[in-house]
Formats: structure tokens, C-alpha cells, sequence
């Protein structure tokens, strides 16, 4: 295992570095000038245009920048903003509130979505399992924008049942479960239908009958032998929503006012400021990487067949 672990993490690195260098072009190569607006209504000066150029290397070649970019990322500097705010610290204010926002939203999306496709899966057809289906199809067609304002009007204005906005930092757990459910709902639909149709395979598999015919109660058939059998490819759904919940989270943060990374993208590409959008970019590519090899260490948790050698 440690020298599955070890080469694993020896891949991961042309990986990062391969993707890193295609943000870095995909967000410096764009036509336009970087400056344009930073002087109120008037263009600004040359002579400003070319000390900013010089300040942060822009008149090097895309190569050169990334390889400077790479060397201060792998010091643990992501660097500075136009305005010289270092993004770093920025990050580090921004990205607490979205980590809680997508745990919350994979919590919610784990417990409700696994529980609802292995009754459902159990169950067989039926109006529970045919209620499912639509309900989990209806979000799967809303987008998240319209489900965001509909719980915010509904429960927040008309109930009063949760704050409409969360504008505290860090933000409080509580204050994350609606936003959370907002975040989660399609991700939810998708492990709810995922986990039914892998039950209702595998509960007809032979391992499942050899544990009836042993007489084994069947909280212990479904808990240890089905539910873990059928959860590789809703552990390998789980893994890697992980970084699209933290990357998708916009417009949620937009919707309940969250100061998390998704408001700093935001404002960086309102801003035409490239270093904060790579910046967070790379920090979500680490978390992608990061995710994938643990579930694949999980693999071998959830099947005993597989193994690490």
C-alpha cells in the first residue's frame, strides 16, 4: 500500500504541472489589456501600463511566467493583485466559508441521497420508488439559481425558517444547511438514482444470497455485504464532486451572500485580475488530485478483492 500511495503521489505531480500550465495560458493568453479600467474613465498612461508590465513580468514569455509562478506557488506564494493584496491571504479568508459550504453540501448529499436509493433500491417498484424518481429528475431540470431563490423566498421570507444571507466569517455551521442543500440538490439526485440502480443489481448477486442462506440478520446483508459492494461507483461520484462543489459554488455564494472562493473568482474576473482566478483554479486542481487518490484507497476498503501491491 505505502508504494501504491508513493507512486501514486510521483504521478500526481507532470499532473499538476501539466494542468497548472494550461490555466496559467488559458488565463494570461486572452486577448485584452489586463489594465484597461484601472484609471477611472480615462485610459491609463503609458509609462503606468509598462512599470505594471514589468512589475509582474508580463513582458516575459508566457514560459518564463509560469516557471516564476510555479517556483513562489511551490514557496507558498501565489503572489500579489493588481492592487497589491497578496491572493494568498485572500484565500485564506475566502476559503474557509466555501470548505464548510461543500461539506456541508456532500454531507447532504451522501446521507439523504444514499439513504433514499437503497430504500428505494430495496423496495423495488412503486409509488416510494416512482415519487423518487420524479423528485430526483425535477432537480436534476431546475438550476441551482432558481432552487437557491426559491428556498430563500419560501423559507427565509415567508417561514422565516433560515437567514436569507449568511455574511459572517467564518460562517456558522447552521446558517450552511440550506445554501448547503442548494449546492448539493443536483449532486443529490445523481447519488440518489446511482445508489438505486447498484442495490437493485447487486441484491440479486450470489454474495448476497450466500449471506441469506447463512441466515444472517438482514440489517448485517444490507449494512456489510450489499451497501458496501454497491458503493464503489457512489464513493467514486462522491470523491470527485468534492471539487466541483467547491469550484460551482458561485452562484450559491452569490445567492446567500457567502464570502467564499466562488465571490473571489468572481470578483477576480470582473477585475481582469489573472492571478487571483489561477490562483484559486490551482488550488482546486490539488483538491480534484487530492480526492481522486483517496477514493481510490478507499476502493480497497469498501472491496476486499482489491488490492494494493
Amino acid at each position: 500500500m505505502g508504494r501504491y500511495v508513493l507512486r501514486r503521489l510521483l504521478q500526481l505531480v507532470p499532473v499538476f504541472i501539466g494542468t497548472t500550465f494550461l490555466i496559467y495560458w488559458l488565463v494570461w493568453s486572452l486577448p485584452g489589456d489586463p489594465f484597461a479600467g484601472k484609471c477611472g474613465d480615462r485610459p491609463c498612461p503609458d509609462a503606468y501600463i509598462a512599470v505594471m508590465r514589468e512589475r509582474f513580468h508580463l513582458d516575459e514569455p508566457l514560459v518564463v511566467q509560469y516557471g516564476r509562478y510555479l517556483w513562489n506557488l511551490l514557496q507558498g506564494d501565489f503572489g500579489e493583485t493588481f492592487r497589491g493584496l497578496e491572493v494568498g491571504e485572500l484565500i485564506s479568508n475566502a476559503y474557509p466559508n466555501t470548505i464548510r459550504l461543500a461539506v456541508v453540501a456532500l454531507l447532504i448529499e451522501a446521507v439523504i441521497g444514499l439513504a433514499a436509493g437503497v430504500l428505494t433500491g430495496l423496495r423495488g417498484r412503486g409509488f416510494l420508488d416512482n415519487l423518487t424518481l420524479v423528485s430526483t429528475l425535477f432537480l436534476i431540470s431546475l438550476p441551482v439559481f432558481v432552487t437557491g431563490f426559491a428556498l430563500q423566498i419560501f423559507f427565509g421570507f415567508e417561514l422565516g425558517w433560515i437567514k436569507t444571507t449568511v455574511a459572517k466569517s467564518p460562517a456558522p455551521w447552521e446558517q450552511l444547511i440550506a445554501p448547503g442543500f442548494v449546492l448539493g440538490s443536483l449532486s443529490m439526485a445523481y447519488v440518489t438514482r446511482l445508489t438505486r440502480t447498484s442495490i437493485a443489481e447487486n441484491k440479486h448477486a450470489d454474495f448476497v444470497r450466500t449471506a441469506v442462506a447463512k441466515g444472517l440478520p438482514q440489517r448485517r446483508v444490507v449494512g456489510v455485504h450489499l451497501l458496501r459492494n454497491s458503493a464503489i461507483p457512489v464513493v467514486t461520484f462522491l470523491g470527485t464532486d468534492l471539487g466541483a462543489l467547491m469550484g460551482g459554488a458561485i452562484v450559491t455564494e452569490g445567492i446567500f451572500d457567502i464570502k467564499g472562493i466562488g465571490n473571489l473568482v468572481f470578483d477576480g474576473i470582473i477585475g481582469k485580475d489573472g492571478l487571483i482566478v489561477t490562483g484559486v483554479v490551482t488550488l482546486l486542481v490539488l483538491v480534484y488530485l487530492l480526492s481522486n487518490l483517496l477514493v481510490d484507497l478507499l476502493y480497497a476498503v469498501l472491496d476486499p478483492r482489491i488490492r494494493y501491491d
